[in-house]
């Protein structure tokens, strides 16, 4: 599929650290970029690439934050490497369609090429109503995936409201045919959400984590970012005093620091095909500290990436110890398997042969060390018993 069409080049005029006269230690000079019109890159021999979106048509509250790519791109830019042979590559700007529905046609397909061809394709937004057309293009690859979005609210919206930044999430659900498994979100803070919203999440079984909750144990996220194929980071979900480039930015979120480890959570996870960063918005950032952590972000993104393990889907039973747990009045043993490389945890859903090959991405559930103490004290961790009603 040629894509070349849905880009337009970027100006590097307007990215000093870029080129080769930036210096051998900025990532601006290690990236491929697409600078020349007839000059597509070969993202194909590439591990990552950058696609900007310069759409916020349907943002919220939030007008401006299209021009949020080359703002994050100037401090990307200028951050040094790390201790890795980067190959990474920035395919520019995504030209705005005539309507937004056009846009997301163009984000998807290119979303869909980029995994089509194991190059992790990382969204500079643009408004967070591109995650539904980073969603559709599972679709045209026909995979039943997970979603996790690090936001303040659930975009749920109304029934009555069109797509938007604050209500993709319930396109997605309704969407048919329907691939989506699990949708987790990570820092929702609860003065902004309904109850009735609340009640909907667990009778979906979706994975809903108050922020508080999050930060008091930032590691116990690794299992959950891990479990995702695809994640949606909206900027708001950052405080106000480490974030104010957001229209709708508030006094409480998360602090930057705890941001990046999410994210190079993320870089880590094997599973993890795509991220987006969304809801930047440089006309309210006139330091550019926002772009400035988006760009440290997305570092640390590139970091997790290059330290992948590769121990999951499993390839070999020796590399992983097994333990299994018989829990009182319950007649399945919940089986643990603890990689022998990374003393990463996963619990096994029991299910039919003929199901397994349906769910063969999912019935493997990432957990933690502390899922297996839960399940030693004779209770079934949370974890298992939502995925488990899943998939019966």
């Amino acid at each position: 599929m040629d894509i070349s069409d849905f880009f337009e080049p970027l100006d590097l005029r307007e990215f000093p650290d870029s080129g080769a006269s930036a210096g051998q230690s900025r990532l601006g000079n290690l990236i491929r970029i697409y600078a020349e019109e007839g000059d597509f890159p070969d993202y194909s021999t590439f591990d990552i690439a950058l696609i900007g979106v310069t759409e916020d048509r349907n943002a919220v509250d939030n007008e401006g934050c299209g021009t949020a790519p080359d703002s994050i791109r100037k401090f990307l830019y200028k951050l040094n490497p790390g201790p890795h042979a980067n190959k990474l590559v920035d395919l520019g700007n995504i030209k705005r369609g005539f309507s937004v529905s056009d846009t997301y046609f163009a984000l998807s397909s290119v979303i869909a090429e980029m995994i089509s061809c194991n190059v992790i394709p990382v969204v500079l937004g643009g408004s967070q109503d591109l995650t539904y057309a980073n969603y559709q293009a599972y679709q045209s690859l026909g995979q039943i995936i997970n979603i996790v979005a690090v936001d303040p609210m659930f975009d749920l919206g109304r029934s009555e409201q069109e797509l938007g930044a604050q209500s993709y999430l319930s396109s997605i659900i309704l969407h048919q045919p329907n691939y989506l498994f699990n949708y987790a979100n990570l820092g929702y803070q609860t003065y902004f959400i309904d109850q009735d919203a609340l009640k909907l999440m667990k009778n979906l079984f979706f994975d809903t984590y108050r922020l508080g909750i999050v930060r008091e144990s930032i590691e116990e996220v690794e299992p959950i970012v891990r479990n995702a194929d695809m994640l949606s980071f909206d900027i708001s979900a950052v405080r106000n005093s480490d974030a104010p480039g957001n229209g709708n930015a508030t006094p409480n979120g998360f602090y930057g620091e705890e941001a990046c480890q999410i994210i190079r959570y993320a870089g880590l996870s094997d599973k993890l095909t795509s991220i987006g960063f969304y809801e930047v918005n440089p006309t309210l950032d006139p330091t550019g500290q926002t772009a400035h952590l988006v760009a440290q972000m997305i570092w640390y993104f590139i970091d997790g990436y290059y330290c992948r393990a590769n121990d999951f889907p499993f390839k070999n039973e020796d590399d992983y110890l097994k333990y299994r747990v018989s829990i009182s009045d319950h007649k399945e043993e919940i089986v643990f398997f603890k990689s022998k490389k990374t003393d990463r945890w996963w619990m096994e859903i029991p299910l039919p042969t003929e199901q397994r090959i349906k769910y063969e991405r999912h019935y493997l559930v990432p957990c933690s060390y502390r899922d297996y103490q839960v399940a030693c004290e004779n209770d079934i961790p949370d974890r298992w018993w939502m995925v488990y009603q899943k998939l019966m």
